[in-house]
């Protein structure tokens, strides 16, 4: 479940969009000019905690199709994993993980649980089990069957925005120490089980508060594993990601032994905006997910797979009731964009951007362009002998892009497409829509084509299959 989403809403929307695009922008995309390989898998997706039902079960071929790398799981008290003393019941959540595995990705657990067994009374301050020794426990048998059951090597998160002052942390308000405490229990639980689980958090709703350096300062002087650091971020201005991801890296320069990974688990546009284009959501996720790209982020789960009901009659169970009539209001009453798949399952435009993004595969190609607004990302697949080429507007005004290949190895075929976030239909040539094919030489090649507000494209560019391959 998204904790405290009144706190969220209050942020305030950055400009959609710094400058307007020249009448005409200048893209060039030198196939030579290689910078690595490009492991787009790792900008995934995740869900978040509405019921203990398995929440995208219809969406299972949809979903694989994305080659998600990780998706991210709230494993919350609605999954009663401790109904009494020395008894657990995993056979609940079994259902939900096997969702995530059957899609091909590699689960990031969230624990957020907190069994009435160890917590006797609803109350965020709570932070502290009545026994630690049953909660290590607990935590142990439970890393401990999947690492039976599935082989393990999964990411366990420990925590969930635990810095909200209000519906902390569903359901935990914590200050760094108590954090510190509580995580070098459960990380020393979880190691116990796997010794090869990787193990992070705090997944703080503010990267800025104080728990991340107070994290970051004990693990380096107790020697505590810190395997990713994670944080969220809802906001319309691409360049907040950016800037997150440059100061935790600043943080991290502090402490030379810690090398974890840089994770942005929950991340979506402003949650107080109700009334916008609907070609801008994809536009931006293709702007930001570009902007982790850039800044050297090392995973990302977009939130979320799919909006769903509020379970109420199973929150109240554990969460204050305050905040459970808050969270219903804002799922059940007010429009809700999030999803790539609405409440009625209905498959949204911003899904297509993600389709776009997995034919990312192979090498990454440098893209250049003299707008601050048209930005692109490239590779090419020597196995499949293809160079993609994904290129968006951010911004609400319209340009003509003038695209200059440099360096093709072979004839081929430019087949472009382009993603309509405004049509009727769902269908995925309706969404992406197949655009006149040209021929290529060997050499350079150039394509001129306009890019309305918030536009998207993808060009493919594929070899005659007498021909080798890109090289």
């Amino acid at each position: 479940m998204k904790a405290c989403i009144f706190a969220l809403i209050c942020c305030i929307a950055l400009p959609l969009a710094a400058q307007t695009p020249p009448p005409s922008t200048a893209v060039t995309v030198n196939l030579n000019n290689r910078m690595g390989p490009m492991d787009i898998r790792r900008f995934s997706v995740g869900q978040g905690g509405f019921s203990s039902e398995p929440l995208f079960a219809e969406d299972i071929t949809q979903i694989r199709a994305l080659r998600p790398s990780v998706i991210r799981l709230f494993v919350q008290d609605y999954y009663d994993l401790l109904p009494a003393p020395r008894k657990y019941h995993f056979s609940t959540l079994d259902t939900s993980v096997d969702l995530i595995l059957k899609t091909g990705a590699t689960p990031l657990l969230c624990l957020v649980f907190k069994p009435k067994v160890l917590f006797p009374r609803i109350d965020q301050n709570l932070t502290e089990p009545s026994s630690w020794k049953a909660w290590d426990k607990l935590v142990y048998n439970l890393v401990r069957h999947y690492k039976k059951r599935n082989g393990g090597g999964w990411y366990w998160e420990v925590g969930n925005e635990f810095d909200l002052q209000d519906g902390g942390g569903t359901p935990y308000h914590m200050t760094p120490d108590q954090y510190t405490r509580f995580y070098a229990h459960t990380v020393a639980a979880i190691r116990r089980a796997d010794p090869q689980a990787r193990v992070g958090g705090p997944a703080l709703a503010n990267y800025k508060e104080t728990i991340i350096p107070a994290l970051l300062t004990f693990c380096n002087k107790n020697k505590v594993p810190l395997d990713f650091l994670s944080w969220h971020g809802y906001h319309s201005n691409p360049q907040w990601f950016r800037k997150s991801i440059d100061d935790i890296h600043d943080q991290l320069k502090k402490y030379p032994s810690l090398h974890p990974e840089t994770v942005i688990d929950e991340w979506n546009m402003d949650l107080g905006q109700w009334n916008i284009d609907p070609r801008f959501q994809p536009a931006f996720i293709a702007e930001t997910t570009f902007q982790m790209v850039q800044g050297g982020l090392d995973l990302a789960c977009y939130y979320q797979i799919r909006d769903y009901p509020f379970a109420d009659d199973q929150v109240a169970k554990f969460y204050p009731e305050a905040d459970v009539q808050g969270e219903e209001i804002f799922w059940d009453r007010r429009p809700v964009y999030l999803g790539l798949f609405d409440y009625e399952d209905h498959v949204r435009p911003s899904y297509f951007v993600f389709r776009m993004l997995e034919r990312l595969t192979g090498e990454r190609v440098r893209v250049e362009s003299n707008s601050q607004t048209v930005h692109g990302l490239a590779t090419i697949d020597k196995s499949l002998g293809v160079a993609t080429i994904m290129l968006w507007n951010y911004s609400d005004k319209a340009t003509t892009v003038d695209l200059e290949m440099d360096n093709m190895p072979t004839r081929g075929h430019a087949w472009r497409y382009l993603l309509d976030a405004t049509g009727p239909s769902n269908d995925d040539i309706a969404r992406l829509q197949p655009q006149p094919v040209q021929k290529l030489q060997q050499g350079n090649g150039h394509l001129s084509f306009p890019l309305k507000p918030w536009g998207i494209t993808l060009v493919s560019l594929e070899e005659k299959r007498e021909f080798a391959l890109w090289h």
